[in-house]
């Protein structure tokens, strides 16, 4: 038996934000990241709805660019603390996964991290609280999705976790606020997207449920990305469309070993962390190579659905070609050498790192299995820009 869990509301357009003014509850805490959604006013205009809803809000403020497990504990006590009754995370990925993982230890305080980080392993959840996801960027579709990204720093490792339970009850997708992202933050979320959906259609848990929503999120990135990245408002709105039809494909039907490696990699170097988005904008051609001897009559499928023509080789080819050029446009390396981190730093550590992204929990759905030893040829290979010819 399968299962397709997506929020029981999803709402989307100018102003969608004032839905807020509708919500049942007593007590809110509103988890916010690094303080754009302050600047801009949005958080203001949400405590004024939740004030007309009757509704007592805590800001739970400041949570950094791939929340820590600290981050996520220190939450969970204030959570405990102010007893809401509403969860509502506004922002980027970062204060949504936060406040997912922070839900689970409000309402369970005796579970511990590792007992979460197997997939799909989590207590059953509303007991004290339902959650309400207001996304700010166009790519991590962290509001319609059964997924939290949290970050042990001591290990240096970002932990993906997964199940259904930490599916939002509520995504509001106003454009309004996707509409202040500055153009780096627009091209990485943006090739992350793109990297959530082609992962999804190819994924060994793909299904005619998630196929449409995957294909339709394609089109709509190649469509709207480079003039979202020009700053274009029609765009840019389409843009947080396009990245949350891709969250409902890949919350379904999985990811894959683009993901592995991105999880495994941003947080593992000293010359500084690499964006989810980034990371998964440089591994996406060379998995799809690597990935292509298991899986190219799906990814041909793909490169025909955007105009694409030839055989099943030459349209994986191209659609390769298509994936560097957006990456050139949007000013994102080829490499992981031409991003900046240090070649010995890169041969002493790049064994480890291929253990753990074997071990990720996007690395069962991958269309082709993969070992160690493969993962570290593949990750020497976007390092070095050489052809994955194995």
């Amino acid at each position: 038996m399968k299962r397709f869990t997506l929020p029981r509301d999803i709402y989307y357009g100018k102003d969608a934000m004032s839905v807020l003014k509708t919500v049942k509850g007593k007590k809110a805490v509103l988890v916010l990241g690094g303080g754009s959604m302050k600047k801009f006013g949005f958080v203001d205009k949400a405590l004024s709805y939740l004030n007309e809803a009757g509704i007592e809000t805590k800001l739970i403020e400041n949570v950094e660019p791939d929340p820590s497990v600290e981050t996520v504990m220190k939450g969970a006590e204030t959570m405990r603390e102010f007893e809401p009754d509403l969860i509502i995370a506004m922002g980027g990925g970062s204060p949504i996964d936060a406040a997912k993982a922070m839900w689970v230890f409000y309402e369970y305080p005796d579970t511990t991290f590792e007992e979460i980080i197997q997939p799909f392993s989590f207590p059953e959840l509303r007991k004290k609280a339902r959650f309400i996801a207001i996304s700010s960027t166009s790519g991590t579709a962290t509001e319609v999705t059964a997924f939290s990204v949290i970050t042990d720093y001591e290990k240096g490792i970002k932990y993906p976790l997964a199940d259904f339970n930490i599916t939002p009850d509520i995504a509001i997708v106003d454009p309004e606020l996707a509409s202040t992202m500055p153009p780096k933050l627009t091209a990485h979320t943006g090739m992350d997207a793109l990297t959530h959906a082609i992962e999804a259609y190819v994924s060994t848990e793909h299904s005619p449920f998630t196929d449409p929503l995957a294909l339709k999120a394609i089109h709509m990135v190649f469509d709207y990305l480079p003039d979202s990245y020009k700053g274009d408002k029609d765009a840019r709105e389409q843009m947080h469309y396009a990245q949350c039809l891709a969250g409902e494909a890949f919350s379904n039907a999985l990811l894959g070993i683009v993901h592995s490696m991105a999880h495994k990699t941003g947080a593992a170097f000293s010359t500084g962390h690499i964006p989810h988005g980034c990371a998964n904008a440089i591994y996406l051609p060379y998995v799809i190579k690597y990935n292509a001897k298991c899986a190219e009559a799906r990814y041909a499928d793909i490169a025909r659905s955007i105009g694409i023509e030839g055989t099943d080789a030459e349209c994986v080819e191209a659609l390769c070609k298509k994936i560097d050029e957006y990456n050139v446009k949007l000013n994102i390396p080829k490499t992981l050498k031409e991003f900046g981190v240090n070649e010995d730093e890169f041969k002493q550590k790049v064994k480890e790192i291929a253990v753990n992204a074997v071990g990720d929990a996007c690395t069962p759905s991958n269309p082709r299995p993969i070992t160690p030893e493969e993962m570290e040829k593949l990750l020497t290979c976007t390092y070095y820009g050489t052809e994955v010819d194995f």
